[in-house]
Parts: structure tokens; C-alpha cells; sequence
């Protein structure tokens, strides 16, 4: 374990971008609290700060750039901005998207919830990243409620013409990844219309496999949605096998993922959605 390093963690295998080393922008301290504009059922890190949709500068860009200088030398793919929360709230995204690229030579991804792409700010800085991967649970305002619960002021039909606006001005890989469980997984038809509109390169069909309170479809029952998508280029988590090399800090690793090291909140139940 690496206890020098605050704000890069990893590398991880992940079945959607292979090695992948995690840059957060957001977590101050070790026991600082997710930063996100949603609170979803089936997070892995617990439960969001009640906090506004705004953007901040959490940590100077500087500290990324001391600490990838101080990392040993790590076999990777990508440079993954994720980490306790979405990345986009963090102000200097961009800024640190162009800086980590003159220290070290690989593509870089963002893993966003979408929720500001209804600002031109946050469509600039994520258009610097290779690969940007959005995620897309809902289907109706009603649903991204249920799943996604949102903070005030979000709106699926926000984050709908968002992703689609996105598209339209975004020149690199874009993925949308829609998490299924079994509070969605009879609309995956419906969900499957939306792909096909917005026409990304890729649809990340996803389910909770990681420790939480919502349990994973079946890959049986994950098959049966991937049939939806036929006509778009698609991956699950059931498709690759997680490999790749220790990270450089379990326990931080594992408080950004969750896992051993980070205590599960107890969730109110929500209504059924009709």
C-alpha cells in the first residue's frame, strides 16, 4: 500500500476499459463523503452529501500531477477520472484532463452520470477525454427518481437532450452504460429506444455485481436485454473475465469501489415503480 497517494487509485481491471488507473477529483480526505448529483439505489460507496449541482474546484489539479509523478511504474490502458462521486462537478475536470496527458502517454476516460451535460462548460472539458462513458438507468422522469434519485433540479429530460446534444459536438468514443436490476429490467425495450437515438459506439449493459443492497440480474436474464440492443455495438459485465494487476493501494481502492473497507448506508425503501 502506497499511503502517499490520495486522489489516484487503482490500477483495475474493468471490463469496459481493460487496466484502468482511477483519478478522483473529489475526495478531500480519507473519509470524505461521496460528492454527486445523484444517490443511487444500488451505489457501492454509500450515500451522497447533500449537495447542489454545482462546480467546484475540490483538488488543485497540482496534487494529480505530484502524485502520478511519485507512482511506480504501472502497466495501463487508460487514465480513468471516477472516484467518489461525478467527476464532472470538479471545475478544473478539464484543466486536468490536458495536464495528466503531458505526464503520462495514454488514452484518458471520464465515467459521468450526464446530469450537467445541459452545461457548455461541462460539454467542453468531457469532449477533451478519448472516451467519455454516460450513464443512462431511466427512462421517464418517474423512473430516474426511483433509480437514480436525483438531486433538485435534475430532470431526465435534462439529461436525455444532454447525452444526444453531447453526441452531436463529441469526436471521441462515447459508451452509454444502463445498469439493470430488477426494477428496470422490464424496460429494456424502452431503454433500448433510447440507444438507439442517441447511436453511441457503445452500450455498456451493466447490473449490480459489486457488494450493495440491489442484486444482480442473472447472465441469463442480462442475455435476454442484451437481444433489445441487436443493431448496436454491445458489452455486458457478464462478457470479460476481471483481471489485471494489484492495485497500488487496496484499501484505497476499495473505499472509491467499494468492498471491505467502506460501510454500506442504509437506504429508506422507495415505492414500486408502476
Amino acid at each position: 500500500m502506497n499511503s502517499a497517494l490520495q486522489y489516484i487509485y487503482g490500477p483495475v481491471s474493468s471490463w469496459r476499459l481493460g487496466v484502468s488507473l482511477g483519478i478522483d477529483l473529489l475526495s478531500r480526505t480519507e473519509k470524505a463523503e461521496k460528492i454527486c448529483t445523484f444517490d443511487c439505489t444500488y451505489c457501492q460507496i454509500g450515500r451522497a452529501a447533500a449537495i447542489a449541482a454545482n462546480r467546484y474546484i475540490y483538488i488543485p489539479t497540482q496534487k494529480i500531477v505530484e502524485e502520478l509523478k511519485k507512482l511506480p511504474e504501472v502497466r495501463i490502458d487508460y487514465l480513468t477520472f471516477s472516484g467518489r462521486g461525478e467527476p464532472s462537478m470538479a471545475r478544473n475536470l478539464g484543466e486536468t484532463i490536458e495536464t495528466v496527458r503531458t505526464i503520462m502517454a495514454k488514452p484518458v476516460a471520464v465515467l459521468t452520470n450526464a446530469t450537467l451535460l445541459d452545461r457548455d462548460d461541462v460539454i467542453q472539458e468531457l469532449a477533451l477525454a478519448d472516451v467519455v462513458v454516460a450513464k443512462l438507468d431511466a427512462w421517464s422522469q418517474e423512473s430516474l427518481d426511483l433509480i437514480n434519485n436525483p438531486v433538485a433540479g435534475i430532470t431526465f429530460e435534462g439529461i436525455y437532450k444532454g447525452i444526444k446534444r453531447f453526441r452531436q459536438k463529441y469526436h471521441g468514443r462515447l459508451a452509454i452504460q444502463m445498469m439493470f436490476m430488477q426494477e428496470n429490467k422490464e424496460a429494456a425495450r424502452k431503454m433500448a429506444d433510447l440507444a438507439f437515438e442517441i447511436n453511441p459506439d457503445e452500450v455498456q449493459i451493466n447490473t449490480p455485481l459489486r457488494t450493495c443492497e440491489v442484486s444482480p440480474l442473472s447472465q441469463e436474464e442480462i442475455f435476454k436485454i442484451k437481444g433489445c440492443f441487436q443493431g448496436l455495438k454491445t458489452i455486458s459485465a457478464y462478457d470479460t473475465e476481471h483481471t489485471g494487476d494489484e492495485p497500488i493501494s487496496i484499501e484505497d481502492t476499495a473505499r472509491r469501489r467499494g468492498g471491505k473497507f467502506n460501510k454500506i448506508c442504509k437506504k429508506k425503501p422507495k415505492p414500486e415503480l408502476k
